[in-house]
């Protein structure tokens, strides 16, 4: 027996298991660890010896034969020894991502990171990240930076800052000539005044701030601590002393950015290059610069519609595939909520191209409640800052961005300033139709401002036969949807309102069939006209004229679609007006321009030719407008002439044969007013006529208008008397059989080309938005040397009075049924009915109740108590408890409200509760005798409503 052998028999070993190794024992713990350790130690030794590339392999040997509980062992071992999730962003994340982050900096706030570390000291001083601070209170270098040299900016804006070197409007435009809102003298003087006593307040709280800072500065600090930093989200309660303080400091800071606001720099020209003076391209574009084709091709498209457009879901469902639509309230937001909306829509990309759907005119945009932007308030700061960040999401001009204003301000020299405007302060392209069609939104399908594109503007976000079907069928899809608004509302309440508004909106559509409907009409319209005309030739073969007129009105409609296609296709000398070196011709005198130039001057014969073919362009675009106006007028008598034939003529036939259907003065109350006005239309009609048949670039329409303007009592009286007209018309519904026989045959007929009596007394109301519209554009095409500019001038202010006098009268109804609507709604509702109260926005919450008060606030619990409806006014806060009944079998719901309080909005209160793992999205609603601690579904609905509301109480204590 060897000597191994006994050893083994002396340990007993033979008794042992063993696995792999004959040496390693597992039933003996004591010598498995000691053999263990032996083991490891001797691996170490090796390790020891070994080259870093043998020791790699031995790692990556060892890690290959771990199982997953040990490489996870082994990952938290590393992640507690080397604490990688406290790494320094601004060494993992690529530059660009860190400029960003840092970008959302105040200026203390980055003079404090300067002072973390070197790597954040060279970010925090790059000019990207200070330029755009100091242009916009109009503090500019004197000098263009080397390309090697940053914190220029920094510096610049310390100096300023030190020296409070911020300019005011008056010295801005004085520098810099920038777009301020015009001003009176006393205006002036007060302004004055108020920067005197500005500048004052702000020294003495400099110098107080000085002292406090040295008061209470650590011995080791400089005294500047960063607590901006350590605040929360918002601002928590403030005591009523406090109050004042933070007040009277936000009113200071406020009126100083504002003020500043007004300083913004000027651009050159509209259509050159859009950039500030002194910045390279470069440097303006900062990080964000990209002039990869590739990516200009990846930027996408968006759209915002507004949901006062009429049958906008139908709009959303034409919106092309690929194509970002962001449906908003027109009523209940504010600029910057509709900002958020953009911003979140882009999810941080930039637009190739940014359309804005809304109601408006030729003079100004209806973008929301309270929001129409046009000349007088487009340079206030709320706007002008709306209008600069929205700019800012869209791809600069030179790579072929653009905003495109669905609203026709380029029929109207007030629409053609606020687009310039526009173009001024954002360095972005605005566009907007040139259309002078009349009738509902036809104005989207015409001609187009500013350059040619590939394609028109309307067919880079829809779908041109849905957007034709709904500009033609508006009207009546408007009405349809409402009932299925009615149905289709409750169940899609969970859905986001673009995905809900597109199911409608193609539901309606593949219902209906529009596209067919539309086809047809247009065959039965040809055949009906071709019918006529072989009434008139009493022709020998029939079929062979029929046939031949059809083949001449399909060619000649090709014609026309060829035409406009080249209008559309045209450069933009045709579409956006007269370019920069053509408006400078316009504006010198000719005479002085051909005496002053040399007759052989080579560019004296090509100025000349340009100025000839301006005047003939204005001249053809004048006439086109008059014959518009004639068609359109034609049109409008027609529609009061089959309110005579088929309504009038009859009842009077029927009374005079003692058939009565209905009595002479139903008759006369329902329809002498409306035929007053045809006898007014047909003379104004005559007159047109009559100024058309001889028409010359020499002759005047104002002066028809003029007249026509001065006898507009007629509509008055047809206005004030047309709720009892209405009412008259359902009482005798209701009460005569006769009459009720009489409208069921007469209604929605060919003949009345498919529209009810009440549907045909709309067209007098509407008529007056055509005739502003057309006067515009008249005046635009119009020279300032011609006879007719002064009388249009006369004839516009008559008509537009008139129209805000209508349009006046149609916001009170509104508000008088919205008010009814609401107030039958709730339970227990006190009366609602005041002069000038309109609803903003309701808004759905849960009244929550706080368990322990004591508690901090990160730690306190909440539970549900009730559900709440919130009616904001703009005078007044009304809640309500909502409470939600379900009806068997049934998967809708059926919500009541009752009444709970009403507080005035100068008198209510707001503080944000920031998020915990507790609660999130609450706030609390604090009145003179409660308090209601809400909170809402999302955090987006938190912010649209707490901005609504914030604004809605500031806009009432100004007032």
């Amino acid at each position: 027996m060897s000597a191994g052998d006994s050893s083994r028999k002396t340990l007993g070993m033979e008794s042992y298991h063993t696995r792999f190794s004959a040496w390693t024992p597992f039933s003996n713990k004591t010598l498995n660890r000691q053999l263990f350790q032996e083991r490891v130690a001797l691996i170490s030794h090796w390790f020891d010896l070994w080259t870093n590339k043998q020791r790699q392999e031995f790692l990556f040997t060892i890690f290959l034969h771990c199982t997953k509980s040990q490489l996870r062992f082994v990952q938290d071992w590393f992640s507690e020894r080397m604490h990688v999730a406290k790494v320094d962003f601004s060494t993992v994340l690529p530059r660009f991502l860190s400029l960003h982050i840092f970008s959302f900096l105040n200026p203390k706030d980055l003079c404090v990171a300067a002072q973390v570390s070197w790597p954040w000291k060279f970010l925090t001083e790059q000019d990207c990240l200070w330029m755009p601070k100091c242009i916009r209170f109009g503090w500019f270098l004197p000098y263009a930076p080397a390309d090697n040299e940053y914190g220029a900016w920094k510096h610049h804006y310390v100096a300023c800052v030190s020296n409070l070197d911020w300019l005011t409007p008056r010295e801005a435009a004085a520098v810099y000539g920038t777009l301020n809102e015009p001003k009176t003298g006393d205006e002036e003087l007060q302004e004055r005044q108020r920067e005197k006593c500005l500048r004052k307040v702000i020294w003495e709280k400099i110098a107080l701030r000085k002292k406090e800072l040295l008061r209470v500065r650590p011995p080791w600090g400089s005294g500047t601590r960063c607590w901006r930093l350590l605040e929360s989200r918002y601002q928590p309660r403030l005591s009523q002393t406090s109050r004042g303080r933070v007040g009277l400091q936000e009113a200071v800071e406020k009126q100083l950015v504002s003020a500043s606001l007004e300083a913004l720099p000027r651009r050159s020209k509209v259509s050159g290059s859009h950039s500030y003076p002194l910045l390279s391209k470069k440097s303006w574009r900062g990080v964000y610069k990209n002039d990869d084709s590739s990516s200009r091709a990846s930027q996408p498209h968006i759209v915002l519609i507004s949901s006062r457009i009429p049958a906008y879901e139908v709009v959303v469902d034409s919106v092309r595939a690929g194509v970002i639509s962001v449906v908003y309230e027109h009523s209940g937001l504010t600029l910057e909520s509709l900002l958020y909306l953009v911003e979140k829509a882009l999810d941080g990309q930039r637009a190739q191209s940014l359309g804005v759907f809304s109601d408006g005119n030729s003079r100004e945009i209806h973008l929301l409640q309270g929001y129409k932007i046009g000349i007088k308030n487009l340079l206030r700061p709320e706007a002008r800052d709306f209008w600069e960040r929205l700019g800012s999401y869209v791809a600069p001009e030179e790579e072929g961005g653009h905003v495109d204003l669905f609203v026709p301000l380029g029929a109207s020299e007030a629409g053609m300033e606020v687009l310039s405007q526009l173009s001024q302060l954002t360095g972005t392209l605005f566009t907007a139709p040139t259309g002078i069609a009349t009738g509902s939104y036809q104005h989207i399908l015409s001609d187009w401002l500013g350059r040619p594109w590939e394609r028109a503007p309307p067919s880079i976000y829809f779908s041109e036969s849905k957007l034709q079907v709904w500009s033609s069928l508006t009207d009546f899809l408007e009405d349809t949807l409402k009932s299925a608004r009615k149905q289709l509302s409750p169940l899609f309440k969970e859905l986001q309102k673009n995905i809900s508004g597109r199911m409608i909106g193609q539901f309606v559509f593949d219902t209906m069939n529009m596209a067919n409907i539309l086809n047809n009409q247009g065959i039965a319209q040809a055949l009906a006209e071709g019918l006529t005309e072989l009434s008139k030739e009493n022709s020998d073969k029939p079929l062979e004229f029929l046939s031949y007129f059809l083949l001449k009105k399909c060619s000649k409609k090709s014609k026309d679609l060829e035409g406009n296609v080249v209008l559309t296709e045209r450069g933009p000398e045709a579409a956006s007006g007269p370019s920069a070196k053509e408006r400078n011709v316009m504006e010198d005198n000719p005479q002085d321009k051909k005496s002053s130039r040399s007759q052989n001057d080579p560019n004296f014969e090509v100025l000349v030719q340009l100025e000839k073919k301006l005047q003939v362009d204005s001249a053809e675009k004048r006439t086109k407008v008059v014959r518009e106006l004639l068609q359109s007028e034609r049109r409008y008598v027609q529609m009061l002439e089959m309110l005579r034939d088929v309504y009038v003529t009859p009842l009077r036939a029927a009374l005079s044969s003692n058939r009565a259907i209905l009595s002479a003065a139903n008759i006369q109350i329902i329809f002498s007013d409306i035929l007053q006005i045809l006898s007014l239309n047909r003379q104004f009609l005559d007159n047109l006529r009559d100024r058309l048949r001889e028409w010359g670039p020499a002759h005047c329409v104002g002066e028809i208008f003029t007249k026509f303007g001065s006898q507009l009592n007629t509509y008055t009286n047809f206005f004030n008397n047309y709720p009892v007209v209405l009412k008259t018309i359902e009482k005798c519904r209701e009460m005569m059989p006769a009459f009720r026989a009489f409208l069921k045959r007469r209604d929605k007929t060919v003949v009345t080309k498919m529209l009810s009596l009440p549907e045909l007394l709309l067209y007098p109301s509407r008529r007056f938005e055509e005739y502003l519209n057309l006067l515009y554009a008249l005046r635009l095409h119009t020279p300032a040397e011609h006879v007719d500019r002064g009388t249009l001038t006369t004839a516009i202010d008559h008509i537009k009075k008139y129209k805000d006098y209508i349009d006046q009268m149609k916001q009170d109804i509104n508000m008088k049924e919205q008010l009814s609507d609401i107030q039958r709604v709730i339970w227990g509702c006190p009366p609602l009915s005041e002069v000038n109260r309109y609803l903003i926005r309701v808004q759905d919450v849960a009244q929550l109740h706080c368990c322990d008060e004591e508690r901090s606030s990160s730690s306190r619990l909440y539970e549900h108590t009730r559900d709440l409806s919130l009616f904001l006014f703009n005078d007044a806060l009304l809640v309500s408890n909502r409470s939600t009944s379900h009806t068997p079998f049934e998967r809708t719901s059926k919500s009541t409200h009752q009444f709970i309080a009403s507080v005035a909005l100068h008198r209510l209160l707001i503080e944000d509760i920031s998020d915990t793992k507790y609660i999130k999205n609450a706030f609390i609603l604090q009145g003179p005798k409660c308090e209601w601690i809400c909170a809402t579904e999302g955090e987006d609905d938190k912010f649209l409503w707490l901005s609504v509301l914030q604004n809605a109480i500031r806009s009432s204590m100004e007032k």
